[in-house]
């Protein structure tokens, strides 16, 4: 039996002609290239080569063997082809979920990141609603999706991400603009928009309404955070947002206040349970947590070009 590299070094040698040639091709030594054809030639019971004034010529007999051997080379040379492009992500597509707040900035963020390792890497993101991360999971639609909320699903495995808190935005000149920290109760004496008691983030500020016993007037409602800044940003109300909506100046033109009430949520990755995940999924995953985790409480918001109240 021949290995491998013994067909690499015939060939060599058959394809160069000299065993200095075969050397250079193989950036191995001269005397290392004519020992194992040597001791392959020995082993096999076969003379590969005729020696003629210092080239190598294949002897009648190794013809045969010669045309296999190409054939052999050809296909270790193609499994190396495939092997580099699975590496730069050529042959692949990764295909995630985010929901609208995680999609606005931190995802293109993450994707960044996976780029630089995947350059050739096909990628399709979609932008879903909640709702819409079941079927998209379970349909085999695409790996994961970045949540903002946790659904009770057996068939669902739900790995965190980061913690995040909300913030009160308010338009350049509004009364509450400079301000270091804004409480509910002083956030109802404005109209409100977007505040939905069924969203994730919604459902946290309604909850601090109702314990304070405190009424509050929706203006305007709207889903979406890019949206409820445009809205604010207009000067058509006050409205409450995340903070991976806004970071890294994600919406400039818009002030963000720190809310006194605890507003503390966890982010998911969701995925089909019992799934194996693509290597480029797994490196989305931790390139996303990564860049979330960079913003949890504690650390100040990354918001260049988003004027934070306090902060001139």
């Amino acid at each position: 039996m021949m290995t491998l590299r013994q067909v690499e070094v015939i060939r060599a040698v058959m394809v160069t002609g000299t065993i200095n040639g075969a050397a250079r091709l193989l950036k191995v030594s001269a005397p290392g290239v004519s020992r194992l054809v040597k001791y392959t030639e020995r082993s096999l019971g076969i003379r590969f080569f005729q020696r003629q004034n210092g080239r190598y010529f294949p002897t009648p007999e190794a013809q045969n063997i010669f045309e296999q051997i190409n054939s052999v080379y050809e296909k270790v040379d193609d499994l190396s082809y495939i092997i580099s492009n699975i590496g730069r992500g050529a042959l692949s597509e990764l295909r995630i979920g985010s929901v609208p707040s995680i999609s606005q900035v931190m995802v293109p963020r993450a994707i960044e990141r996976v780029r630089r390792r995947y350059p050739d890497l096909g990628i399709d993101i979609n932008i879903l609603k909640i709702e819409e991360a079941i079927d998209y999971l379970m349909l085999g639609k695409g790996e994961c999706v970045a949540m903002s909320y946790r659904l009770d699903h057996s068939a669902l495995e739900f790995l965190p991400l980061a913690s995040g808190e909300l913030f009160c935005i308010v338009p350049p000149g509004h009364e509450l603009a400079g301000r270091k920290q804004v409480s509910a109760a002083e956030m109802t004496r404005y109209p409100l928009i977007g505040i939905d008691p069924n969203d994730p983030y919604g459902r946290i500020m309604a909850e601090i309404f109702a314990r304070n016993k405190l009424s509050y007037n929706i203006s305007i409602k709207a889903r979406f955070g890019t949206t409820v800044c445009a809205l604010v940003k207009a000067g058509l109300g006050i409205a409450v947002i995340d903070q991976f909506t806004v970071a890294h100046g994600g919406y400039p033109g818009i002030e963000l206040i720190k809310i006194a009430e605890p507003t503390r949520f966890d982010t998911y990755i969701a995925v089909k349970r019992g799934t194996p995940l693509s290597l480029s999924a797994e490196h989305f995953i931790d390139c996303l947590r990564a860049e979330m985790r960079a913003l949890e409480p504690g650390r100040p918001p990354a918001a260049k070009s988003v004027k934070v109240a306090g902060k001139r």
